[in-house]
């Protein structure tokens, strides 16, 4: 029987499930040298609730067709029924052809294949793309749906986080029986990026509503690289900003707050929620996977 190392390159190409977790281009020498880690295979169960991760792709580049051409051949095996946007989802012009070319043809054979994609708002993004029937934001700035009744998502608009939002926000986070609390929106609250990084003052608003209400996950775009960051008050915070530009080596080292960042390639998130567990694989547009684990969701007082 060939060792397990032997098998993970030669899977690594064809089933970025079972590839090897490696941080290429951005681990120091001495982690280099040390054995790649396992990922953890997302379990890919029947009846489980499998979705991805995309923010600020809306290129038109050839990068983010390959990048899209990946997330393509993981639903052939993976068969994830929804794409959360975390902003910035068009660059440059929003004319017909722009959304065409930056998001229909890419994601074709997805939203052929009944795909659904949950947009929230950038910086870059004409406030009137809320009105887009593929992005599924029924003409709202900020909204909540459930996919499963487990599973609750609910959307921000971070670029004006108006007082009636918060609001909005804290009566349906409180409304909610749903196991599982996922929260996206563009600019996030906790960061490493020497660009942009945390939205302090986005934080203070928000982190405590997260905190009594239960959020069990938080996916945030803006820095243009992946990011888990350490769970901060209970709380894991994803940056998922490279779906169709880079900033390469933009992750500051010091923050304190990484618990694991790719800075040198473009990556999408995919996850799978079985019971009280959130597996996900980060995957690039080469198709390694660069990150991988295991969420469990936060309870409290939910049931």
């Amino acid at each position: 029987m060939q060792p397990l190392r032997v098998i993970a390159v030669l899977v690594l190409a064809f089933t970025p499930l079972l590839s090897a977790c490696r941080e290429s281009g951005i681990a120091s020498d001495a982690a280099a040298a040390q054995p790649e880690a396992p990922a953890v295979a997302l379990p890919n169960k029947g009846g489980s609730f499998k979705f991805g991760v995309l923010g600020d792709f809306g290129t038109g580049s050839r990068d983010q067709y390959e990048l899209a051409a990946q997330m393509n051949a993981l639903h052939d095996r993976f068969k994830y029924s929804m794409v959360a946007l975390v902003g910035d989802n068009l660059y440059g012009s929003e004319r017909p052809q722009d959304f065409k070319k930056k998001f229909e043809e890419p994601y074709k054979k997805l939203l052929d294949a009944g795909v659904k994609f949950y947009a929230s708002l950038g910086n870059h993004d004409a406030r009137e793309q809320r009105y887009y029937k593929p992005f599924n934001m029924g003409g709202n700035f900020y909204y909540t749906f459930s996919p499963r009744a487990e599973v609750r998502f609910f959307a921000l608009e971070s670029t004006y986080l108006v007082p009636e939002q918060v609001a909005w926000l804290e009566k349906e986070l409180k409304a909610s029986g749903s196991h599982w609390k996922i929260v996206f929106f563009h600019h996030p609250i906790y960061s490493s990026g020497e660009r942009h990084g945390s939205d302090v003052k986005l934080r203070e608003v928000l982190e405590p509503l997260f905190i009594e209400h239960n959020v069990s996950v938080v996916l945030q775009g803006h820095d243009h690289f992946y990011e888990r960051v350490k769970p901060q008050k209970d709380i894991p915070y994803f940056v998922i900003g490279s779906g169709g530009k880079l900033r390469a080596g933009n992750i500051d080292r010091g923050s304190g707050i990484t618990a694991k960042g790719f800075d040198s390639d473009l990556a999408f998130m995919a996850a799978e929620i079985d019971g009280d567990q959130m597996h996900f694989n980060v995957i690039t547009r080469g198709g390694k996977i660069i990150d991988s684990g295991v969420i469990t969701r936060r309870k409290g007082s939910t049931p």
